[in-house]
């Protein structure tokens, strides 16, 4: 399904899924449509079954196409001067599929420290590291110098390779004797 009907029973379903994490059954779908029977509900989930928006499982019990639980994918909006944000539904999106490459290869980790501030990663941010992946000049590595990890840029000059950190405040680090590179950051998530 490439784009998300806007009929309000779907949204109470979804609001519905969200607080239960199940579909809801026929008395709680009558509740939700207004409706006074239960008969009337079954109809009701019949009509969204055939629109591919409800399915049933192995029990009979409703639930929701996974594609309706995804965030809607509304426009782009302007970053630098203002322009009306448009509301016009484009698709669905998977945030899964849109951050992460190469899932049986990628992990999360949650960020201490400021030391890349400036490239946009703060404390408590979460990245995406990639691993199995070589490193090129530039990218955020994971990297274990001399026994400890670490979030930085990854420089390479010659057959030299330094950690830059993103903040003035803290140093360069040029391995002295073990370096190991746990993967590249392929994306940062924070939470307001």
């Amino acid at each position: 399904m490439s784009h998300l009907p806007e009929h309000p029973i779907v949204e109470k379903i979804r609001t519905f899924w969200q607080r239960h994490r199940r579909g809801p059954s026929y008395s709680e779908l009558a509740q939700l449509a207004g409706y006074a029977s239960k008969q009337a509900a079954y109809r009701l989930a019949q009509k969204l079954v055939d629109a591919g928006l409800l399915t049933r499982d192995a029990t009979g019990r409703l639930a929701l196409d996974p594609t309706l639980l995804r965030p809607r994918l509304l426009g782009a909006v302007q970053a630098g001067f203002p322009s009306p944000a448009e509301e016009e539904l484009i698709d669905t999106i998977s945030l899964d599929e849109y951050l992460i490459r190469k899932p049986a290869e990628s992990f999360l980790l949650k960020v201490n420290g400021d030391s890349m501030r400036d490239a946009g990663i703060l404390p408590d941010d979460l990245v995406i590291i990639e691993r199995g992946r070589d490193p090129h000049h530039g990218d955020i590595v994971l990297a274990e110098v001399d026994g400890a990890w670490t979030l930085k840029y990854y420089q390479r000059h010659g057959k030299s390779i330094r950690l830059v950190p993103a903040n003035p405040k803290y140093p360069v680090i040029e391995p002295k004797s073990e370096l190991k590179i746990g993967g590249v950051v392929r994306a940062t998530m924070r939470r307001y």
